[in-house]
Protein backbone atom coordinates (compact mmCIF):
# COMPACT_ATOMS: atom_id res chain seq x y z
CA UNK A 1 0.00 0.00 0.00
CA UNK A 2 1.43 3.00 -1.71
CA UNK A 3 2.70 5.66 1.13
CA UNK A 4 2.14 9.66 1.09
CA UNK A 5 2.76 13.11 1.84
CA UNK A 6 0.26 15.59 2.97
CA UNK A 7 0.60 19.37 0.95
CA UNK A 8 4.10 20.96 2.05
CA UNK A 9 6.28 23.25 1.02
CA UNK A 10 7.48 20.91 -1.77
CA UNK A 11 4.22 21.71 -3.82
CA UNK A 12 5.51 25.51 -3.38
CA UNK A 13 9.08 24.84 -4.24
CA UNK A 14 7.55 23.84 -7.97
CA UNK A 15 5.94 27.33 -8.01
CA UNK A 16 8.35 29.50 -6.53
CA UNK A 17 10.98 27.73 -5.98
CA UNK A 18 11.70 27.80 -1.75
CA UNK A 19 14.02 24.55 -2.01
CA UNK A 20 15.87 23.42 0.95
CA UNK A 21 19.52 22.96 2.06
CA UNK A 22 22.08 23.03 4.54
CA UNK A 23 23.87 26.68 3.52
CA UNK A 24 24.65 28.38 6.59
CA UNK A 25 22.34 30.97 7.35
CA UNK A 26 22.72 33.45 11.08
CA UNK A 27 19.10 33.89 12.38
CA UNK A 28 17.96 37.64 12.01
CA UNK A 29 15.39 39.60 14.18
CA UNK A 30 12.81 41.49 13.48
CA UNK A 31 13.69 44.79 12.22
CA UNK A 32 17.40 44.05 13.49
CA UNK A 33 19.97 46.39 13.19
CA UNK A 34 21.34 44.56 10.52
CA UNK A 35 18.79 45.16 8.58
CA UNK A 36 18.62 47.76 6.09
CA UNK A 37 17.15 50.83 6.65
CA UNK A 38 15.86 51.86 3.08
CA UNK A 39 12.37 51.62 2.67
CA UNK A 40 10.19 52.20 -0.06
CA UNK A 41 6.22 52.35 -0.20
CA UNK A 42 4.35 49.64 -2.11
CA UNK A 43 1.05 49.06 -3.12
CA UNK A 44 -1.03 46.04 -1.44
CA UNK A 45 -4.94 45.85 -2.27
CA UNK A 46 -5.70 48.88 -1.34
CA UNK A 47 -3.34 49.90 1.64
CA UNK A 48 0.24 51.41 1.37
CA UNK A 49 2.52 48.74 3.07
CA UNK A 50 6.21 50.09 3.56
CA UNK A 51 8.57 47.59 2.91
CA UNK A 52 12.06 47.33 4.36
CA UNK A 53 15.11 45.28 2.75
CA UNK A 54 17.64 42.73 4.01
CA UNK A 55 21.15 42.70 2.61
CA UNK A 56 20.17 39.71 1.19
CA UNK A 57 18.29 41.90 -0.94
CA UNK A 58 14.68 40.28 0.45
CA UNK A 59 11.55 42.53 0.60
CA UNK A 60 9.63 42.73 3.72
CA UNK A 61 6.60 43.94 5.65
CA UNK A 62 5.24 42.72 8.87
CA UNK A 63 2.17 43.15 9.09
CA UNK A 64 0.83 41.68 12.42
CA UNK A 65 3.97 41.38 15.32
CA UNK A 66 2.03 39.25 18.12
CA UNK A 67 4.32 39.01 21.42
CA UNK A 68 6.08 35.94 21.17
CA UNK A 69 9.95 35.46 21.49
CA UNK A 70 10.64 31.86 19.61
CA UNK A 71 11.54 32.77 16.20
CA UNK A 72 11.76 30.18 13.57
CA UNK A 73 15.02 28.94 12.89
CA UNK A 74 16.46 26.61 10.60
CA UNK A 75 15.13 22.41 11.29
CA UNK A 76 11.91 23.82 13.28
CA UNK A 77 8.42 22.45 12.14
CA UNK A 78 6.14 24.95 11.09
CA UNK A 79 2.44 25.61 10.14
CA UNK A 80 2.12 29.13 7.47
CA UNK A 81 -1.39 29.99 5.89
CA UNK A 82 0.67 31.28 2.50
CA UNK A 83 -0.20 33.08 -0.61
CA UNK A 84 2.29 33.30 -3.44
CA UNK A 85 1.00 35.67 -6.72
CA UNK A 86 2.69 38.32 -9.46
CA UNK A 87 0.98 41.48 -10.11
CA UNK A 88 -2.91 39.96 -9.91
CA UNK A 89 -1.97 36.11 -10.40
CA UNK A 90 -2.28 34.02 -7.83
CA UNK A 91 0.52 30.87 -8.33
CA UNK A 92 -0.31 29.40 -4.42
CA UNK A 93 -3.26 29.74 -1.93
CA UNK A 94 -2.76 27.20 0.93
CA UNK A 95 -6.34 28.32 1.48
CA UNK A 96 -7.75 26.75 -1.52
CA UNK A 97 -5.58 23.91 -1.71
CA UNK A 98 -5.47 22.64 1.64
CA UNK A 99 -8.90 22.71 3.00
CA UNK A 100 -8.59 26.52 4.44
CA UNK A 101 -5.29 24.20 7.02
CA UNK A 102 -2.44 25.81 7.10
CA UNK A 103 0.60 23.77 5.11
CA UNK A 104 3.24 22.07 7.55
CA UNK A 105 7.00 21.48 6.32
CA UNK A 106 10.37 21.59 8.19
CA UNK A 107 12.31 25.02 7.85
CA UNK A 108 15.82 24.94 5.70
CA UNK A 109 18.41 27.15 5.57
CA UNK A 110 18.06 29.85 2.33
CA UNK A 111 19.35 28.58 -0.88
CA UNK A 112 19.96 31.71 -2.93
CA UNK A 113 19.68 35.82 -1.82
CA UNK A 114 16.47 36.57 -1.68
CA UNK A 115 15.41 33.31 -0.10
CA UNK A 116 11.66 33.81 1.50
CA UNK A 117 12.63 31.45 3.77
CA UNK A 118 15.26 33.73 5.15
CA UNK A 119 11.61 36.19 5.81
CA UNK A 120 10.30 33.36 7.23
CA UNK A 121 13.11 33.31 10.02
CA UNK A 122 11.61 36.84 11.12
CA UNK A 123 8.56 35.05 12.52
CA UNK A 124 7.14 33.62 15.80
CA UNK A 125 3.49 31.89 16.08
CA UNK A 126 1.03 34.49 15.10
CA UNK A 127 3.16 37.00 13.03
CA UNK A 128 1.65 37.65 9.27
CA UNK A 129 3.89 39.58 6.63
CA UNK A 130 4.64 40.01 3.23
CA UNK A 131 7.86 39.11 1.55
CA UNK A 132 8.86 40.17 -2.44
CA UNK A 133 11.56 38.13 -4.56
CA UNK A 134 12.49 39.39 -7.66
CA UNK A 135 11.71 37.19 -10.41
CA UNK A 136 14.69 37.41 -12.17
CA UNK A 137 16.50 36.08 -9.14
CA UNK A 138 14.18 32.75 -9.40
CA UNK A 139 14.85 32.71 -13.34
CA UNK A 140 19.05 33.01 -12.54
CA UNK A 141 18.56 29.71 -10.65
CA UNK A 142 17.77 28.03 -13.70
CA UNK A 143 14.56 27.85 -13.20
CA UNK A 144 11.48 27.41 -15.62
CA UNK A 145 8.71 29.83 -14.89
CA UNK A 146 5.25 30.75 -16.61
CA UNK A 147 6.19 33.10 -20.12
CA UNK A 148 3.32 35.40 -18.00
CA UNK A 149 6.43 36.09 -15.63
CA UNK A 150 8.74 38.67 -16.83
CA UNK A 151 12.11 40.20 -15.44
CA UNK A 152 11.09 43.39 -13.54
CA UNK A 153 8.03 41.66 -11.81
CA UNK A 154 8.00 40.11 -8.00
CA UNK A 155 6.42 37.31 -6.72
CA UNK A 156 4.88 38.79 -3.59
CA UNK A 157 4.63 36.10 -0.82
CA UNK A 158 1.77 36.98 2.02
CA UNK A 159 1.86 34.49 5.10
CA UNK A 160 0.60 33.79 8.69
CA UNK A 161 3.05 32.03 10.59
CA UNK A 162 0.36 29.50 12.16
CA UNK A 163 2.51 27.04 14.98
CA UNK A 164 6.28 26.52 15.35
CA UNK A 165 7.85 23.58 17.00
CA UNK A 166 11.18 22.73 17.03
CA UNK A 167 12.46 18.93 15.98
CA UNK A 168 12.61 17.88 19.64
CA UNK A 169 9.07 19.23 20.04
CA UNK A 170 7.70 17.83 17.13
CA UNK A 171 9.17 14.24 18.11
CA UNK A 172 7.68 14.30 21.58
CA UNK A 173 4.20 15.56 20.68
CA UNK A 174 3.79 13.21 17.70
CA UNK A 175 4.73 10.30 19.99
CA UNK A 176 2.25 10.94 22.61
CA UNK A 177 -0.49 11.32 19.51
CA UNK A 178 0.67 8.53 18.12
CA UNK A 179 0.39 6.76 21.53
CA UNK A 180 -3.03 7.71 22.20
CA UNK A 181 -4.11 6.92 18.72
CA UNK A 182 -2.51 3.31 18.70
CA UNK A 183 -4.88 2.63 22.22
CA UNK A 184 -8.35 3.89 20.26
CA UNK A 185 -7.42 1.47 17.03
CA UNK A 186 -6.19 -1.13 19.45
CA UNK A 187 -9.66 -1.31 21.51
CA UNK A 188 -11.42 -0.98 17.90
CA UNK A 189 -9.95 -4.17 16.35
CA UNK A 190 -10.66 -5.90 19.70
CA UNK A 191 -14.32 -5.21 19.60
CA UNK A 192 -14.13 -6.18 15.86
CA UNK A 193 -12.48 -9.30 16.38
CA UNK A 194 -14.84 -10.79 19.25
CA UNK A 195 -17.84 -9.56 17.00
CA UNK A 196 -16.82 -11.01 13.69
CA UNK A 197 -15.65 -14.38 15.79
CA UNK A 198 -12.08 -13.56 14.20
CA UNK A 199 -8.72 -15.14 15.58
CA UNK A 200 -5.74 -12.93 15.10
CA UNK A 201 -2.28 -13.09 16.12
CA UNK A 202 -0.58 -9.89 17.29
CA UNK A 203 2.94 -8.57 16.91
CA UNK A 204 4.83 -6.35 19.17
CA UNK A 205 3.28 -3.46 17.04
CA UNK A 206 -0.14 -3.32 16.89
CA UNK A 207 -0.41 -5.23 14.00
CA UNK A 208 -3.09 -7.94 13.41
CA UNK A 209 -2.26 -11.46 11.25
CA UNK A 210 -4.48 -14.21 10.47
CA UNK A 211 -3.18 -17.14 7.58
CA UNK A 212 -5.33 -18.70 5.83
CA UNK A 213 -3.72 -20.84 3.13
CA UNK A 214 -0.56 -21.95 3.85
CA UNK A 215 2.98 -21.19 1.43
CA UNK A 216 6.09 -23.07 1.79
CA UNK A 217 10.19 -22.27 1.44
CA UNK A 218 10.88 -19.27 3.97
CA UNK A 219 9.90 -15.50 4.44
CA UNK A 220 10.86 -13.12 2.74
CA UNK A 221 14.08 -10.60 4.21
CA UNK A 222 14.51 -6.78 3.56
CA UNK A 223 15.58 -6.40 0.43
CA UNK A 224 13.88 -8.73 -1.35
CA UNK A 225 11.60 -8.19 -4.16
CA UNK A 226 7.67 -9.72 -3.26
CA UNK A 227 4.90 -9.75 -5.63
CA UNK A 228 1.78 -9.38 -3.88
CA UNK A 229 -1.65 -9.74 -5.17
CA UNK A 230 -4.25 -7.89 -2.71
CA UNK A 231 -7.66 -6.06 -1.76
CA UNK A 232 -7.93 -3.50 0.57
CA UNK A 233 -10.72 -2.59 2.76
CA UNK A 234 -11.76 -0.25 5.59
CA UNK A 235 -12.97 -2.11 8.71
CA UNK A 236 -16.57 -1.51 7.99
CA UNK A 237 -15.84 -3.34 5.11
CA UNK A 238 -15.89 -0.67 2.31
CA UNK A 239 -13.32 -1.83 -0.72
CA UNK A 240 -11.08 1.22 -1.41
CA UNK A 241 -8.68 -0.73 -3.60
CA UNK A 242 -7.63 -4.33 -5.11
CA UNK A 243 -5.45 -5.41 -7.90
CA UNK A 244 -7.59 -8.44 -8.42
CA UNK A 245 -10.88 -6.90 -8.72
CA UNK A 246 -11.26 -5.19 -12.40
CA UNK A 247 -13.35 -2.60 -11.15
CA UNK A 248 -10.24 -0.67 -9.91
CA UNK A 249 -8.51 -0.84 -13.58
CA UNK A 250 -4.93 -2.61 -12.14
CA UNK A 251 -5.60 -6.39 -12.52
CA UNK A 252 -1.87 -6.88 -12.65
CA UNK A 253 0.41 -8.43 -9.61
CA UNK A 254 2.05 -6.02 -7.31
CA UNK A 255 5.70 -6.10 -6.45
CA UNK A 256 8.07 -3.98 -4.16
CA UNK A 257 11.23 -4.24 -2.36
CA UNK A 258 10.60 -5.29 1.36
CA UNK A 259 11.61 -3.14 4.05
CA UNK A 260 12.57 0.07 2.34
CA UNK A 261 9.54 2.33 3.12
CA UNK A 262 8.38 1.95 -0.42
CA UNK A 263 4.97 0.67 1.22
CA UNK A 264 3.19 1.44 4.76
CA UNK A 265 4.76 0.25 7.69
CA UNK A 266 1.75 -3.08 7.76
CA UNK A 267 2.64 -4.29 4.77
CA UNK A 268 6.27 -4.28 5.39
CA UNK A 269 6.17 -6.16 8.52
CA UNK A 270 2.76 -7.97 7.70
CA UNK A 271 4.35 -9.30 4.26
CA UNK A 272 7.92 -10.49 6.29
CA UNK A 273 5.50 -12.82 8.17
CA UNK A 274 4.52 -14.89 5.14
CA UNK A 275 5.63 -17.32 2.80
CA UNK A 276 5.61 -17.96 -0.93
CA UNK A 277 2.22 -19.13 -1.88
CA UNK A 278 0.77 -17.97 1.34
CA UNK A 279 -2.78 -16.15 1.53
CA UNK A 280 -4.06 -14.22 4.89
CA UNK A 281 -5.02 -11.15 6.34
CA UNK A 282 -3.37 -8.07 7.75
CA UNK A 283 -5.74 -5.84 10.31
CA UNK A 284 -2.88 -2.69 10.25
CA UNK A 285 -3.83 -0.03 12.81
CA UNK A 286 -3.96 3.63 11.09
CA UNK A 287 -0.45 4.17 12.74
CA UNK A 288 1.01 1.72 10.69
CA UNK A 289 -0.99 2.90 7.81
CA UNK A 290 -1.65 6.63 6.94
CA UNK A 291 -2.53 7.75 10.19
CA UNK A 292 -4.09 11.39 10.01
CA UNK A 293 -3.09 11.78 6.57
CA UNK A 294 -5.86 10.04 4.94
CA UNK A 295 -4.58 9.85 0.42
CA UNK A 296 -7.95 9.57 -0.60
CA UNK A 297 -11.66 10.31 0.25
CA UNK A 298 -12.14 6.20 0.27
CA UNK A 299 -10.19 6.03 2.99
CA UNK A 300 -10.45 8.46 6.25
CA UNK A 301 -8.12 9.96 8.50
CA UNK A 302 -7.07 7.85 11.13
CA UNK A 303 -8.24 4.25 9.59
CA UNK A 304 -7.52 0.99 10.31
CA UNK A 305 -7.02 -0.95 7.67
CA UNK A 306 -7.92 -4.54 6.23
CA UNK A 307 -5.62 -6.62 3.39
CA UNK A 308 -6.54 -9.70 2.00
CA UNK A 309 -3.49 -10.68 0.45
CA UNK A 310 -1.39 -12.94 -1.20
CA UNK A 311 2.40 -13.25 -1.44
CA UNK A 312 2.98 -14.79 -5.13
CA UNK A 313 6.25 -14.23 -5.55
CA UNK A 314 9.78 -13.74 -3.28
CA UNK A 315 12.77 -12.60 -5.41
CA UNK A 316 16.46 -11.68 -4.36
CA UNK A 317 17.38 -8.50 -4.84
CA UNK A 318 19.78 -7.55 -7.88
CA UNK A 319 22.74 -6.42 -6.30
CA UNK A 320 24.82 -3.20 -7.51
CA UNK A 321 27.51 -3.13 -9.83
CA UNK A 322 30.56 -2.51 -7.88
CA UNK A 323 31.38 0.48 -9.92
CA UNK A 324 27.72 2.03 -9.57
CA UNK A 325 26.10 2.92 -7.03
CA UNK A 326 22.55 1.02 -5.62
CA UNK A 327 19.44 2.95 -7.37
CA UNK A 328 17.06 5.02 -5.02
CA UNK A 329 14.04 2.59 -4.69
CA UNK A 330 10.82 3.79 -7.12
CA UNK A 331 8.22 5.24 -5.20
CA UNK A 332 5.37 3.24 -7.45
CA UNK A 333 2.66 1.03 -5.94
CA UNK A 334 -0.42 0.95 -5.53
CA UNK A 335 -2.95 3.60 -4.63
CA UNK A 336 -6.62 4.75 -4.46
CA UNK A 337 -7.52 7.38 -6.53
CA UNK A 338 -10.16 9.55 -6.50
CA UNK A 339 -12.97 8.92 -9.03
CA UNK A 340 -11.75 5.28 -10.17
CA UNK A 341 -10.85 4.51 -6.50
CA UNK A 342 -7.46 3.58 -7.35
Amino acid sequence: MKKTKKITLTLITLIAVLSASDTAFSQKKKHSENSEKSEESAKSSDSKIKFSKLPSGLEYAIIKDDPGTQLAKADDYVEMHIRASVGDSTLFDSRNVNHNEPVAFQLKNPTFKGDPAEGFMLLSAGDSAIFRVPVDSIRKLGNQLPPFMKDGMKIQYNVVMVSIKTAEQKKSDDEAKAGKQKEIDENMLKSYFAKNNIQATKTATGLYYKSSTPGTGNSPVPGESVTVNYTGKTLDGKTFDSNVDSNFHHTTPFSFTLGRGQVIRGWDEGLALMKKGEKGTLYIPSTLAYGEHSPSPLIPANAILVFDVELTDIKAADAPKETEKAPAPAKIHPAPKKGTKK
